[in-house]
């Protein structure tokens, strides 16, 4: 399966008088794996929300592979192996982990197959042990997943997310208040999607992690795009500190 190509035209996003996104214009080739960076409030989640369906833009266009996805709900995108994950981390609290990427299967299969996978369900769904052990979650795979560590947790949703695996992932800060063991975990398996193809567009504070992962990063800031470029350059440059840190 190859990677998507993402290509975002004058994103608009308003609420009431303040612009969340104010024309926002990118692109991520197949494959790229890209740093979506900028101070709080710069319009980074925004901007993942408008492109998986979680919230409606006000106005430009989303395309994936040259077609429209504009608007398009969240269920519809995964049917196109568009996946996210979420800033504050999103399980299934009460199910074990490995229902919770019992659930995720279920979701991304329609029709036939899904009435196939729920017969076959005793005997175990294809792939979802080898997901459990690419994530090391083999010692709390049977333990509710609101009952595992925070960290543990950040891996179950992004383990959900690639029970297909996808062609366009957008990651809204993974590593967010996890430690650095956890995080190195995120990185390894982030690079091996982008290593098979994923096309990646990530949003993350963590500026080591954005350095030591990312090929491109885009720096937003109020809304609209201040560069990007290669990771290294463009941390460097006058305008990008300025936004983080004032002047």
């Amino acid at each position: 399966m190859n990677g998507a190509a993402l290509q975002v035209r004058d994103l608009r996003k308003s609420f009431y008088a303040v612009h969340a996104l104010d024309g926002v214009s990118f692109s991520v080739a197949p494959g790229e794996l890209v740093g979506l960076i900028g101070p709080n409030g710069s319009g980074k989640t925004t901007a993942i929300d408008c492109i998986s369906g979680l919230q409606e833009p006000d106005s430009g266009s989303v395309e994936l592979d040259g077609a429209s996805i504009f608007r398009y709900a969240p269920h519809r995108l995964a049917q196109h192996d568009v996946v996210r994950t979420f800033q504050g981390v999103r399980v299934f609290a009460t199910l074990p982990v490995r229902r919770n990427l019992e659930v995720a299967m279920l979701g991304r299969l329609r029709g036939r197959q899904r009435i196939a996978a729920l017969a076959h369900r005793r005997r175990g769904w294809p792939g979802i042990g080898d997901l459990i052990a690419t994530f090391g979650l083999e010692p709390v795979a049977d333990m509710p997943a609101g009952h595992v560590s925070y960290g543990q947790r950040k891996l179950v949703e992004f383990a959900a997310a690639c029970v297909r695996r996808p062609r366009l992932l957008l990651l809204d800060e993974p590593v967010a208040a996890v430690n650095p063991t956890m995080a190195n975990v995120i990185r390894d398996r982030i690079l091996e999607l982008h290593r098979q193809g994923t096309s990646i567009l990530l949003v993350e504070h963590n500026m080591e992690f954005v350095l030591g992962t990312c090929q491109r990063v885009i720096v937003l800031d109020e809304g609209r795009i201040l560069v990007e470029g290669a990771p290294e350059d463009v941390v460097r440059r006058p305008i990008v500190q300025e936004a983080y840190f004032g002047r």
